[in-house]
């Protein structure tokens, strides 16, 4: 038990360190700050969820202590919280339907679990991102007009420190910048989500810690509802005012969980190429380069969605039933 609370609170103090290496202003502080939920992850995919919950706690108070109640209430929601969430769903399991408990000796030694779906932990996830986001961008207003004017006042501060000499185009550019912020923060919000999960799943994997076998992505798909809340929350962002700025929130985060069920399509239906290595390494380099083309992944994942691109290929795959004797 000694040992549990040890690692509870080695995660904790971690989280906490890299949560507030941003006040340093220092560029690596940057990298430090979006991988804050790492290390509660790991100890909530490898030593269970209470470990990360213990860790957020500690890590929140200590937080709060040093630096006050906001830097508190933004860890625990932004990092402590998803953290603890997330690695009780990846941990989460249930026996198959049809399974008895009590089928044999053999079925007991390794029962047959259903694990918690990789597309629901991916909408888990854009909800966090979803939430974070408009937690932060209602610390700078409680409306649209005071949300936009803080953003463009930051930002031209910002560029009148860069070029005193800033003329009207510098204007239109900060215009342009403060339409797209919040569904840029939340673009990046989900990544790092993303990115920390799949690190932490990684790091607990490879210690041999993970209690699940690792999922076969490729097969990762949003529950059906998914798509009917992307076209509400769309229809939202012509709405005007915060309903607007949170529609666009929602919908930036739904986007890229369907560009990820995306890059899961894509994986499938390269498997039938020779060179399927170059061509899903070279269309990671391109959307990692240039961004926008990530697009076609959205493209791609709601396509499939509506037609189901990978189970028709899948089953086109499959060998012809043997000839009866």
């Amino acid at each position: 038990m000694m040992a549990f609370g040890l690692i509870a609170l080695i995660a904790g103090a971690a989280s906490a360190l890299m949560f507030a290496s941003i006040v340093s202003g220092a560029l690596i502080s940057l990298v430090l700050f979006y991988l804050a939920p790492l290390p509660l992850m790991v100890a909530s995919i490898g030593w269970g969820p209470l470990c990360a919950s213990l860790g957020g706690i500690a890590a929140a108070i200590g937080l709060g202590a040093l630096f006050g109640l906001p830097y508190c209430l933004a860890f625990a929601v932004t990092v402590a919280l998803p953290a603890w969430w997330l690695g009780h769903l990846v941990l989460l399991g249930r026996h198959a339907a049809g399974v008895s408990p009590a089928a044999g000796a053999a079925a007991q030694a390794e029962p047959d679990i259903e694990w918690y779906p990789v597309g629901r932990i991916l909408l888990w996830i854009a909800g966090f991102a979803t939430l974070t986001t408009i937690a932060a961008l209602l610390t700078l207003g409680t409306d649209a007009d005071t949300i936009t004017g803080t953003l463009r006042r930051g930002l031209m501060r910002i560029l009148r420190a860069t070029d005193p000499q800033a003329s009207g185009e510098a204007d239109q550019l900060v215009d342009a910048l403060v339409r797209i912020a919040p569904a840029a923060a939340t673009v990046v919000s989900m990544m790092t989500l993303t990115l920390n999960l799949w690190l932490s799943a990684k790091v607990t994997a490879t210690s041999g810690r993970l209690r699940r076998p690792w999922p076969d992505l490729m097969t990762a798909e949003l529950p059906s509802m998914t798509l009917a809340v992307l076209c509400v929350a769309l229809a939202f962002c012509f709405t005007g005012g915060l309903l607007a700025i949170l529609a666009q929130i929602a919908t930036a985060a739904l986007m890229i969980a369907y560009a990820l069920t995306g890059f899961a399509v894509l994986h499938t239906l390269t498997l039938a190429l020779k060179s399927r290595t170059f061509w899903l390494g070279s269309t990671y380099a391109v959307v990692l380069v240039f961004g926008w083309p990530v697009i076609a992944m959205v493209i791609l994942g709601l396509a499939d969605a509506v037609f189901g691109f990978r189970e028709r290929f899948l089953r086109n795959r499959q060998p012809p039933p043997l000839p009866t004797p």
